[in-house]
């Protein structure tokens, strides 16, 4: 298996010397004084293989993001941006919202956006997937399991003047899945017709002692070495007019429980150097069930402590436009008869640093979902290309 996927990759990195262009990172199609147009797309082709012990090992072809985007304005100081997602379509959402929103820059130092945005919490759910070293985010930035989503609200970003510190603030809606396997966040545009709907408030600070440091993970050999330190909190409430899988205070569903609330806390860091790239994560999230007595997939009693954790390190080689990466992550629940590890290994190659590359990842899963035994190894190859 493991000889069969790298000899997979080596293929596709050879295909990618054969390939690369230069790229630009949007288009803009029109400019007129503050009046602008552009348009840009997000490409990410992914084979992904999965080989659990005892199972049926499984494979597919997929777009795993197909992002088209527009932006632009026609007044001065604001911008407004649109972009979805036809690869993440599924059920009765065949077009997935993501960015969506019109945003105020007329403040130094501070931008406002109205609309669609990402929940300011986890360092790694906000690195763009396009910019990541794992070809999939780890525990700590994947919405399935605690990580808020983008929430439909008010959000605002600021940094002082030395941009030594940086804060952001939102407030909004959000809708949580009733899947007691998962917390999954996903906005209002985007929720199933069982989600539970709620609001959500979450702030951050980053201090970052050398100057802003780039969440975008991988160093492309920068001089002087920068590094970040974060901490993030967020509050969940369901606003209680949804609730489909409970009837008088009892949970209907051995397998979904409407969620009642959540809260999580954040503490992050990150350094970009000489080709290193460096982050740490852990976050604890507490969640309670509308059922007080429920127990089943994350949850015990109607309640459950999520403990997710993640390191990231990679080295890009000195004249050579490759990266090597390694990654270890847990994850541990009230109901959980053992935490879920994974450890992870990859290579990138970059034709034009993140806008167009070639990843590969091989993840080993132990105590999948919880349960102990249960192990897996999975294997991705994926290609991008952004403009």
């Amino acid at each position: 298996m493991l000889k069969g996927c790298f000899t997979g990759a080596v293929a596709a990195l050879a295909l990618g010397g054969v390939l690369a262009s230069p790229v630009s990172a949007g288009i803009k199609v029109f400019e007129d004084g503050d009046k602008f147009v552009e348009i840009g797309a997000r490409l990410q082709l992914q084979y992904m293989r999965s080989d659990p012990d005892g199972g049926v090992a499984t494979d597919d072809w997929f777009f795993r993001r197909l992002r088209p985007y527009i932006s632009g304005s026609v007044t001065k100081d604001w911008v407004g941006k649109f972009q979805f997602d036809l690869g993440k379509s599924s059920g009765d959402n065949e077009v997935a919202v993501k960015d969506v929103y019109m945003a105020y820059k007329g403040w130094k130092n501070r931008t406002l956006y109205i609309g669609n945005t990402k929940t300011v919490f986890s360092r790694e759910f906000l690195t763009s997937s396009k910019r990541q070293q794992m070809i999939e985010r780890s525990f700590v930035g994947d919405h399935n399991y605690g990580a808020p989503d983008r929430q439909l609200g008010i959000r605002l970003d600021g940094m002082n003047e030395t941009k030594k510190i940086g804060w952001k603030v939102n407030i909004g809606s959000e809708s949580v899945d009733p899947d007691a396997k998962k917390l999954d966040f996903d906005s209002p545009a985007n929720r199933d017709s069982d989600f539970n709907d709620g609001t959500v408030i979450a702030a951050r600070v980053d201090i970052n002692p050398r100057g802003e440091m780039k969440l975008d993970q991988g160093d492309f050999h920068s001089e002087e070495g920068k590094f970040s330190v974060s901490l993030a909190a967020f509050d969940w409430a369901n606003d209680d007019d949804n609730n489909t899988y409970t009837s008088g205070g009892a949970s209907t569903s051995s397998s979904k429980a409407d969620v009642d609330s959540a809260k999580g806390y954040e503490i992050s860091a990150g350094y970009r150097g000489k080709g290193f790239s460096i982050d740490g994560q852990y976050n604890l999230i507490d969640a309670d069930t509308v059922d007080r007595g429920f127990t089943g997939g994350l949850y015990r009693n109607g309640t459950t402590a999520i403990d997710t954790f993640a390191l990231e390190a990679g080295y890009m080689l000195a004249d050579n436009p490759i990266e090597l990466v390694l990654g270890a992550e847990s994850l541990d629940a009230d109901n959980y008869s053992d935490s879920w590890n994974r450890n992870s290994v990859g290579i990138n190659y970059f034709m034009n640093k993140h806008k167009a590359k070639i990843q590969f990842t091989y993840r080993m899963s132990e105590n999948l979902d919880g349960v102990r035994g249960a192990d897996e190894v999975e294997a991705f190859v994926q290609f991008q290309f952004v403009f």
